[in-house]
């Protein structure tokens, strides 16, 4: 059975989390399908951006897999975290852009697998918590720093420190997720986000993760390296042409 089931339309691809009688857990199986799918979509500007789902309507990911985490050794466990970890940030560090369509409960690293995603959709139904004060550990695969960035340190510090769930509504009013909706809706923002350049949106994209951590001067002349680099790609011609020519533009990544 594969782990991840794929759709694809045009630069959009829509990936669903295959395991739906484990909630979608994050089981060694699903990680290694993932890293795989990761690296092939990162390794090309075909696929402009992902959806990532969970099979059903119940669950998007409910963390990790703790039937399969019970048989593991505690090395088995810091290796498996580890790669979690490496894979988590790949994600950020690729240029395909990654939407996470919340469509049931996100717990643990759930949640965190949607917090490094560059945008988050919930349905109005769902849940989103980092709960692992409730099972003696904490937030393992970035949740502690993730979250802060995101929605501030105080906000950050009250749904780790509790490990309480947020429905919806107080996830966008956080900040967590930046809207309520469908997978239609979803879809359409990532195809919105798949007409525009490929070069110019990973460059965006990272010129805003990357600037983060930067004091204000620091952050503007790392925009400024990214911004020169587009000024020699092909896609930056076409726009120009397109806009004289009053049509859509074409844009090859390149």
């Amino acid at each position: 059975m594969s782990e991840i089931l794929i759709e694809r339309a045009g630069g959009v691809e829509v990936w669903t989390i295959n395991g739906e009688s484990r909630r979608n857990a994050l089981s060694k199986a699903f990680m290694g399908e993932f890293d795989r799918q990761l690296a092939r979509v990162s390794s090309g500007r075909d696929v402009r951006v992902v959806v990532l789902r969970g099979a059903g309507d119940k669950a998007f990911c409910a963390g990790a897999d703790l039937k399969e985490r019970v048989g593991m050794s505690e090395a088995e466990v810091r290796f498996f975290l580890a790669e979690v970890r490496r894979i988590f940030r790949a994600i950020e560090h690729s240029d395909t852009v990654f939407i996470a369509y919340v469509n049931g409960v996100a717990l643990g690293g759930g949640t965190e697998l949607a917090l490094c995603c560059d945008l988050r959709v919930i349905d109005v139904k769902a849940e989103m918590g980092l709960t692992e004060v409730k099972l003696g550990i904490i937030p393992g695969a970035g949740g502690t720093q993730r979250l802060p960035r995101l929605i501030g340190v105080g906000p950050a510090k009250e749904l780790i420190l509790t490990g309480r769930r947020v429905g919806a509504d107080e996830a966008v009013r956080l900040g967590l997720a930046s809207r309520i909706g469908t997978q239609a809706d979803a879809q359409a923002l990532a195809e919105e986000i798949a007409k525009n350049a490929p070069i110019a949106v990973g460059l965006a994209k990272h010129a805003i993760d990357e600037g983060m951590a930067f004091d204000l001067d620091a952050a503007l002349a790392l925009e400024h390296r990214k911004y020169q680099h587009t000024l020699g790609t092909e896609d930056r011609l076409e726009g120009l042409r397109a806009f004289a020519e009053k049509r859509p533009p074409v844009y090859r990544g390149v």
